[in-house]
């Protein structure tokens, strides 16, 4: 079979497609046949070596994929062939909240991950693909909807009527107006592009704010909804939580997600004054990526993908993904 590999931590020019022995299940694993992948910017990080976390060359890359199982081990009772599924971007995170255990363990990095014709996952580690989806759409949920819905629904217990500040036009930022939509909240959204920003009051966000005009647009944020957001999804990293900070309202929340951009040091005064619950995310147990499957079948939501890649061509996908120029999701698709 065929399958990517990293020969060094040193960008997508060390990518390699290669060729190796189909995986054999054991006991409890089931082999699948992947037929669509999708990126994050994780995947750049790691590519790059600017992940860290103990990321070691010839690794297989991407913690995010889609397929139909093909064989199952003798133990395995979860699963059938043809099956549609999606692997568990933490594999050890069944339920429960994060702990070291749970956590130490992330598709991709430091382990293998799924950018491979066939990847065998242990049983536990798998999700049923919303039926409504194609491959490619299913591929696009592991990593970036998980963390929108767990920052927002899980973690931030979003209600009707409550606000929600979201952060340029990566996987996460979309998902999360998505969510925040169906659920009754009104959404502001953060754009340097005016056309990004159109398409974004068309999927129901109230408002947008160019920040390359507005370079202060945690102020204007925080005057247009008279007094602040109730929650902010924070991709940006240093760079923006200045301006997120002053967005947010007082006893609001910061959901930090994302290393985009580089900044001075944080000023903890204005939290302080503020009362401003911060919570770093990870991505999500197994049990909160079925529940956000079963909501996403049930609302029949559909993830918005910005262009895909055949498997034969994925260093390209990592190419645009680094352009920045994406509005939603990065896809591979099987050839």
């Amino acid at each position: 079979m065929k399958y990517y590999h990293l020969l060094a931590l040193s960008g997508v020019d060390a990518l390699r497609l290669d060729e190796r022995e189909m995986p054999v299940p054991g006991p409890g694993g089931v082999l699948v046949r992947m037929r669509a992948w999708s990126l994050n910017y994780r995947d750049l990080l790691i590519a790059d070596d600017r992940y860290g976390r103990g990321m070691k060359p010839d690794l297989v890359p991407l913690s995010d994929g889609a397929g139909e199982v093909v064989g199952t081990g003798a133990e395995v009772t979860r699963w059938r062939p043809g099956d549609r599924v999606m692997g568990v971007f933490m594999p050890e995170w069944i339920s429960g909240p994060a702990d070291a255990a749970r956590t130490a363990v992330a598709l991709g990095g430091p382990v293998d991950g799924v950018l491979a014709e066939y990847v065998v996952f242990d049983q536990e580690a798998l999700v049923a693909a919303p039926p409504h989806l194609d491959f490619a759409e299913a591929a696009t949920l592991p990593c970036a909807a998980v963390t929108a819905w767990h920052a927002l629904m899980v973690h931030g217990g979003l209600v009707p009527g409550q606000s929600v500040l979201t952060l340029g036009s990566g996987g996460v930022s979309v998902f999360a107006l998505q969510f925040a939509v169906l659920a009754g909240a009104e959404v502001i959204v953060t754009s340097s592009s005016d056309a990004k920003l159109e398409r974004f009051r068309a999927m129901g966000a109230g408002a947008g704010v160019n920040y390359s005009r507005t370079p202060e647009w945690g102020r204007h944020v925080h005057e247009l909804t008279g007094g602040g957001v109730d929650h902010v999804i924070e991709v940006g990293g240093a760079g923006t939580l200045p301006q997120s900070i002053r967005a947010v309202r007082t006893g609001g929340r910061l959901s930090v997600i994302g290393v985009l951009s580089q900044g001075p040091g944080i000023d903890p005064v204005p939290l302080l004054r503020k009362a401003v619950t911060v919570q770093g995310m990870q991505v999500g147990s197994r049990e909160t990526f079925e529940a956000m499957a079963r909501t996403i079948a049930l609302h029949r939501v559909r993830p918005v993908i910005d262009r895909a890649f055949p498997f034969s061509d994925a260093p390209a996908a990592y190419r645009y993904l680094a352009s920045g120029s994406h509005f939603g999701k990065v896809v591979i698709v099987a050839d």
